[in-house]
């Protein structure tokens, strides 16, 4: 077996680049306030200033360039008197497997470290932990919000619509680049880095290599992310062609929906429009934005005979349109709801639990018991693999279902041979205990952080829905974190457990939790 040592210093040459990135996005925000003639501009300056400050430190004692050099002078010094000549090795720039692992379960915290600047340094929140929270609840894509509410210790928070503009602009764009990836954007950008980029791409999201579209993962990066920007842009024209929406509110919706994120520019958040159009207009985007990106580039190709015969996009339309049938009809029965109004709010709603986007147009929590359930599952399933939704994902679901099958088959005839297949694909044994342990860790993690927040003094309902809401990078939950509720009142200890939880979920679990194995520190 080959020995696989951890250079720190390569890894932290690597983040420093990518943090550094983030100081040249803080650029953008600051342009936005001067647009609007905000004050608050100077606070996108010193952020940007502060992270760019830091990052380039680090890069320039790791740079290993500058590192080759100092060691190539020592080795030709210590080389000088000896008759044969040792031949010199640079250093490599090939990240290992343990090396990319450490780099993609890092860059999650420290961009919600650096990005939580703006908030803190403009001074519209108080409480440092408060901005790490927006800021890890943007990037990881979760929604989550501690605006509104008042905090633990009396201090009360802003509401959304009293935030400047720029900095709710901060929150989206922190959605939309957390929601195709980092660590993809920094491949697509980054040619000169010859950084390992398949084992990072892979270990940011697990499945989305699975059924690569070019054989450069540089290409696929960039592919990617010319999808995801072509079908952001239309989402903004189609809101913005709406007459009470105007162009930043779309920009900022249409950010939030393709990264399945559910920032909202508005206290009521989609539903401040109160138009049925950009309802459904959404709806159609959050479902997208729940459908594998490898599939938009092959429908985008022309390729839509393959795109609709594959098994898990069915079985995730399947589920939404058995979810949505089943909803409305408790709401039209139950709830009083007209036929319309039922299918209005139930198909908004349940596209946006299942997406795990967290837009909201009607208060769930009103809803009868039978509804509030079956929603309450979809904060479990999640969008497709490859997607920017959050979740366990309707690909572990599926084979977790078909392996209960097998196992009813098996009981009746116990000779049969019955390999689990997903369409016209067989899945190996190994994907099949990759996919069992995943769902145990998810499951004990869930109760691991439903156990904390009931310690913390919250009732059943909103211990466990802030943990499953967490988790999942769904947002807004149950109980006390309802709809139009805000996670202002949590404890700082309750907000680094869910903000920690946060990063584990967008990171697909293991990405993170491995660093803290003995055996990955082990030779």
């Amino acid at each position: 077996m080959t020995r696989q040592l951890i250079h720190i210093r390569k890894v932290l040459w690597v983040l420093s680049l990518l943090v550094g990135l983030l100081s040249i996005v803080l650029c953008i925000p600051l342009i936005v306030s001067l647009l609007y003639g905000e004050g608050i501009w100077w606070a996108y300056l010193a952020s940007a200033g502060v992270t760019a400050g830091v990052s380039g430190t680090v890069w320039l004692f790791t740079n290993p360039d500058r590192i080759d050099r100092v060691r190539k002078r020592r080795h030709d010094r210590s080389q000088h008197d000896l008759e044969t000549q040792e031949d010199y090795e640079p250093i490599s720039r090939e990240l290992n497997l343990r090396e990319g692992l450490m780099v993609v379960g890092l860059i999650y915290v420290l961009l919600s470290l650096f990005g939580a600047l703006p908030f803190t340094i403009s001074g519209t929140l108080h409480s440092y932990t408060d901005s790490v929270f927006e800021a890890a609840s943007g990037f990881t894509t979760t929604g989550a919000t501690i605006l509104g509410g008042e905090t633990a210790s009396g201090i009360q928070n802003p509401a959304i619509e009293d935030v400047p503009k720029s900095l709710l602009f901060w929150r989206s764009l922190s959605h939309w680049l957390g929601g195709m990836g980092i660590i993809v954007l920094s491949i697509a950008i980054l040619p000169l880095l010859n950084l390992g980029g398949m084992k990072l791409f892979s270990a940011e999201s697990s499945m989305m290599m699975t059924d690569r579209i070019t054989p450069r993962v540089q290409d696929t990066a960039k592919q990617l992310w010319g999808i995801y920007v072509a079908m952001t842009a239309i989402h903004f024209g189609l809101l913005w062609a709406h007459p009470t929406v105007d162009a930043f509110d779309a920009l900022n919706h249409a950010m939030s929906t393709l990264a399945t994120g559910g920032f909202s520019t508005k206290n009521a958040s989609v539903g401040a429009f109160g138009s049925v159009y950009v309802e459904m207009i959404t709806t159609l985007f959050m479902f997208l934005g729940g459908v594998n990106f490898v599939l938009h580039m092959r429908l985008f190709r022309g390729d839509a005979k393959g795109v609709f015969q594959q098994a898990e996009l069915r079985f995730y339309a399947l589920i939404t349109l058995l979810a949505v049938s089943f909803v409305s009809l408790s709401l039209w029965v139950s709830n009083g709801y007209t036929v319309g109004e039922a299918f209005r709010y139930g198909s908004f709603q349940v596209v946006s639990i299942l997406t795990t986007t967290g837009f909201g147009t009607d208060d769930y929590e009103l809803w009868n018991s039978f509804g509030l359930f079956l929603l309450f599952l979809l904060f479990f399933i999640g969008g497709s693999a490859g997607s920017t939704a959050g979740g366990i994902k309707i690909f572990r679901v599926m084979v977790l279902l078909e392996n209960a099958r097998n196992e009813f088959r098996r009981i009746l005839h116990p000779n049969v041979v019955t390999p689990v297949r997903l369409g016209q694909k067989v899945v190996d044994n190994d994907t099949q205990r990759t996919v069992l342990s995943f769902v145990v860790f998810y499951l004990v993690l869930f109760g691991i952080g439903a156990l904390i927040m009931s310690a913390l003094g919250y009732d059943f309902m909103s211990a466990v829905g802030a943990s499953i809401a967490s988790l999942g990078s769904v947002g807004p939950a149950i109980g006390e974190f309802g709809p139009t509720e805000s996670y202002a009142g949590v404890p700082i200890l309750g907000k680094w457990v869910l903000l920690l939880m946060m990063v584990i979920g967008r990171l697909e679990l293991f990405t993170l939790l491995i660093l803290f194995t003995a055996s990955y520190w082990r030779d």
